[in-house]
């Protein structure tokens, strides 16, 4: 029996804000067929609150607790094969890195700090971004960041010069190559 039979081959979408995820995650659920899940909308739905009100009234350190039992269910060995989309700040607790690598094939998505800003400036739900200076933000926490993404990641993924669908077909084909050698 080939090794890689066991491993979980879910494909895990990681980066900052603003990278891209859900809509990858989304071209990858139409090519493979795997449903998506996204980490954030389960704490919205299991807590019937939003991102930001969690962020404003219980704080940060709260919701990455929240984040670390969403990873422990979605790690059960009865869990189907999902595509994973996560939040920005995931990566930010040890044992969350730990339980993401677990899950399977784990994509870091990244974009320039400009495209981020452009791409988050319309959204008044990123509760790290509402200060002064959001570019001073974001790059102080792609700085703190950066590391953690690297030490989780199976691969790295620019998400500006392609479309979704190339940059889907692209996981796709590296995932299925990290599944079929059993790393």
């Amino acid at each position: 029996m080939n090794s890689g039979e066991n491993l979980p081959k879910n494909i895990i979408l990681i980066g900052f804000m603003g990278c891209g995820k859900s809509t990858i995650g989304r071209k990858l659920e139409h090519l493979l067929g795997y449903p998506l899940v996204d980490t954030d909308q389960l704490i919205e739905q299991k807590t019937k609150t939003s991102v930001a009100e969690i962020f404003a009234k219980r704080g940060e350190d709260y919701f990455r607790g929240l984040e670390a039992a969403v990873l422990h269910e979605l790690a059960a060995p009865d869990a189907p094969r999902r595509i994973i989309s996560t939040g920005g700040g995931i990566i930010a607790r040890k044992r969350n890195r730990s339980l993401i690598k677990q899950l399977g094939y784990v994509v870091w998505l990244q974009a320039p700090v400009e495209v981020i800003l452009e791409r988050t400036g319309r959204n008044r739900d990123r509760p790290l971004l509402q200060t002064e200076n959001p570019r001073e933000k974001i790059e102080a926490l792609l700085a703190e960041r950066k590391p953690m993404y690297d030490a989780t990641a199976d691969i790295e993924v620019e998400t500006v010069g392609l479309d979704a669908g190339e940059i889907a077909c692209g996981i796709l084909e590296s995932a299925r190559y990290h599944f079929a050698s059993g790393t």
